[in-house]
């Protein structure tokens, strides 16, 4: 049961690996969740495996988590994965969804010359480097009419994702370098990928959810005696007023150079 909540944090993920099905070698995708309890530590809070990593996959994760006891989440922290922000939407109304701005750099950055990418880098982290919520929002307009003038093709992806992005500016300033990105899960990934790259191709999926979960577990217990990843003070703040921000009156805007 998951009775340490309220998880006003989220991530999710999704992990391909390759079993042996029907006499054939097919992928499957290992769902995984991790959420920061009450206590402020983080907690693996589920695993499962889909067939497709599609919506009915998503929303069948989503729902278990929720049967089993997910409540109060404010915030989903992922990569832009198929079906998921839907999922989300059924599943857990009124969380917004924070897609993960270093896969999405990725995305922007294959948009424009390669000459160009450094330079659609930095303007992409400027809008990360504001010192509140409406600072982001202005940053990103600027952004956008900076590319639109240069490459148009990447100004309309960033248009499509441009309210997904900055979602993290919803809450307490000194938790956004933990809540923008799916960087914490990266070291959790790697140590999944390091084991189950030994076995390479599992004999049946309750085998990658026996070796996976084993992982997990073993993260779980250091997690659970590691120091708090939040702090108390700022999670009850989080909860309770995700989209007020404080505003540093003393860093102002990072502005655009030619």
């Amino acid at each position: 049961p998951l009775d340490a909540g309220p998880y006003t944090f989220l991530w999710v993920d999704a992990l391909t690996q390759k079993v042996r099905e029907g006499g054939r070698i097919i992928n499957v995708h290992a769902l995984v969740a991790v959420g920061v309890n009450a206590d402020g530590h983080r907690e693996i809070l589920g695993l499962d495996v889909a067939t497709t990593e599609d919506g009915a996959g998503w929303l069948a994760f989503l729902r278990s988590l929720v049967a089993r006891g997910l409540s109060g989440v404010q915030l989903v922290v992922s990569d832009a994965h198929a079906g998921l922000v839907d999922a989300i939407g059924a599943v857990l109304p009124g969380a917004s969804w924070q897609r993960c701005r270093t896969h999405y750099a990725r995305n922007l950055l294959s948009q424009v010359p390669k000459s160009a990418q450094p330079w659609v880098a930095t303007l992409l982290r400027t809008v990360f480097e504001q010192a509140d919520t409406d600072a982001v929002q202005a940053q990103m307009t600027h952004v956008l009419d900076a590319l639109q003038a240069k490459f148009p093709k990447a100004a309309t992806h960033l248009d499509a994702a441009q309210h997904d992005l900055p979602a993290f500016a919803g809450f307490p300033r000194e938790l956004w370098r933990q809540i923008w990105s799916n960087n914490p899960q990266e070291r959790l990934n790697k140590e999944i990928r390091r084991r189950t790259d030994v076995v390479g191709i599992f004999p049946d999926r309750t085998a990658v959810i026996r070796l996976v979960g084993a992982v997990l577990a073993e993260q779980n217990d250091e997690w659970t005696e590691a120091r708090r990843y939040m702090g108390l003070d700022l999670l009850a703040k989080a909860h309770l007023h995700p989209i007020e921000s404080e505003t540093d009156d003393t860093t102002l805007p990072t502005e655009l150079t030619a």
